[in-house]
């Protein structure tokens, strides 16, 4: 396939991310919304949060395993499919249940644009893969952006959250039309046939990764949806603190390549773990101003972390092919998932150990949002462990016996 044609082709991919991206910013714009709306407690905004996060590696791991038989462009189909059944369904939404089915449904077509995507961005860019796979991952931080900066300007206007949800259509619909109208290239299988590739997923470095990304995605997406119930009371804006993290983190995946040649996958994904920690630290003591100077650490902490644990795997475990990478995305959100109403019911039992101590709801509020950051920092914390471990084996090792794939 020629250059031009590999570039409509991640263009099409990159504006599919962006659409997942935008259901995510959108999403947790409007919990408080759908709080009052729906009389949900945290915890069960938790389970409603869980549900787009476990559709997602349902569809991840369905979408490995027959990646080598259906191919990217059917499973982007199925995405568009998912994402117009989702979005509609939550415009519908009368309450707790019809939320939850709406959820998994977008989350299964998040899923579905990261499994068809990312062994496609491989397949297109054989070798650049780190670097290719930090610019197509660009689009989350980036279209996260694109729906704070969306939600804001609705509210400010005060338009209702179903008209927030219903503006995602026009990216959807384009997307669609791109996946349509382009051809893609023949499918190939990544190293080895799906048997070999499901096989290679017993490795115990494959394992450890996988372990390492279930972290990863905690500290950063956990965090990032929760971000408006967090630091709701902290005196800053959280649409505007996250516009910015994920701005500054669009810039960062742009600008990758370098960084990747210069420390190494391993040593990068090390040092984000110390900036994720020292972020989610200060963003549990700040208030008012210095919540957006907290917010930039934990900005250039989680940055890289997605594309490059999913570029670790493209170079360092090539064998483990697409089903590989989908199944490290799947396990991500698999883990966001899981921890989702346990952050909600953190946030709850804060608040209420708060109120006991006869303080406002004002200051409950900004307590509880403190005292879930101070658990959320365990996470980046074990990182740091684990990627040292991991720094001082591949050196022992001869960066196992793998080159680097960089810019």
């Amino acid at each position: 396939m020629n250059h031009i044609q590999s570039n409509k082709l991640f263009i099409a991919c990159c504006l599919a991310l962006t659409v997942t991206a935008m259901t995510f910013a959108i999403r947790a714009a409007i919990l408080t919304q759908l709080s009052q709306d729906f009389a949900l407690t945290d915890t069960e905004l938790g389970w409603v949060n869980a549900m787009a996060f476990l559709g997602f590696p349902v569809a991840t791991v369905i979408g490995g395993l027959l990646y080598n038989t259906l191919g990217a462009k059917k499973l982007l189909v199925v995405a568009f499919v998912g994402h117009v059944i989702g979005l509609a369904l939550t415009i519908s939404a009368v309450g707790f249940w019809s939320l939850i089915i709406s959820s998994f449904c977008i989350g299964f077509a998040n899923g579905a644009v990261e499994a068809g995507c990312n062994p496609l961005v491989v397949q297109l860019y054989k070798n650049n893969k780190t670097t290719m796979l930090n610019r197509f991952h660009v689009w989350f931080p980036g279209g996260i952006v694109i729906g704070a900066c969306v939600a804001m300007g609705m509210s400010h206007l005060a338009l209702s959250w179903q008209s927030q949800i219903a503006i995602m259509f026009i990216p959807t619909g384009i997307y669609g039309y791109l996946i349509v109208r382009h051809t893609f290239p023949h499918t190939q299988t990544i190293q080895a046939a799906t048997a070999v590739n499901v096989k290679s997923l017993l490795s115990p470095l494959f394992i450890f990764m996988a372990f390492c990304m279930s972290l990863t995605a905690v500290t950063e997406l956990g965090t990032q949806q929760w971000i408006e119930r967090i630091l709701g009371a902290s005196g800053a804006s959280p649409m505007a603190i996250m516009a910015m993290v994920t701005g500054l983190m669009a810039v960062g995946r742009y600008f990758a390549g370098p960084l990747v040649h210069a420390l190494n996958a391993t040593g990068v994904l090390l040092v984000s773990a110390i900036f994720a920690m020292l972020g989610i630290f200060l963003m549990s003591v700040a208030s008012g101003v210095e919540v957006y100077i907290a917010a930039f650490f934990f900005a250039l902490g989680v940055t890289y972390f997605w594309p490059t644990m999913l570029g670790f795997v493209a170079e360092k475990l090539p064998q483990t092919g697409a089903i590989g990478l989908s199944l490290m995305g799947g396990i991500g959100m698999l883990s966001v998932s899981i921890w989702s109403p346990v952050i909600g019911n953190w946030i709850d039992l804060s608040r209420e150990y708060a109120l006991q101590r006869n303080l406002s709801a004002a200051q409950a509020e900004l307590i509880a949002g403190q005292t879930t950051l101070g658990y959320l920092m365990i996470f980046p914390c074990v990182l740091i462990f684990a990627f040292s471990i991991l720094l001082a084996y591949q050196r022992k090792n001869n960066n196992f016996e793998q080159n680097e794939d960089v810019a």
